[in-house]
């Protein structure tokens, strides 16, 4: 496990943001990011959770909802990572993953595509 501060895990998480492509962070749409140090107690191990209604799902009657919330967790991304070159790319694939969902993408195609 590699130790990592707050400030720069959110570094490296926004600048994993900053590398989706352009085209594709302009569809994403009413979301907001979280980070946050632990993830939930009945899935420990999570890297990260897309919470809210994938664009594949929304319809006419979409209107005036919360915001999507993508999550990334700090202590479970650091638990499995050496360097903070692993972490890099740990919370690449993560962000990659949780927009994906957002996007209407299930965990079986994203875990073909090596999003797992």
């Amino acid at each position: 496990m590699i130790e990592v501060s707050e400030d720069r895990f959110a570094e490296l998480v926004e600048a994993a943001f900053a590398d989706v492509p352009d085209e594709l962070a302009a569809l994403l749409d009413n979301v907001v990011l979280f980070i946050e140090d632990d993830a939930p107690a009945d899935d420990p191990t999570l890297l990260g959770f897309y919470d809210g209604i994938p664009l594949t799902e929304r319809d006419t009657s979409y209107g005036g909802v919360m915001p999507d919330r993508i999550y990334v967790y700090r202590n479970p991304t650091l638990a499995i990572c050496d360097t903070e070159q692993d972490v890099i790319e740990e919370v690449g694939i993560t962000v990659v993953h949780e927009i994906a969902h957002h996007f209407g993408i299930e965990d079986d195609r994203l875990h073909e595509l090596g999003y797992a």
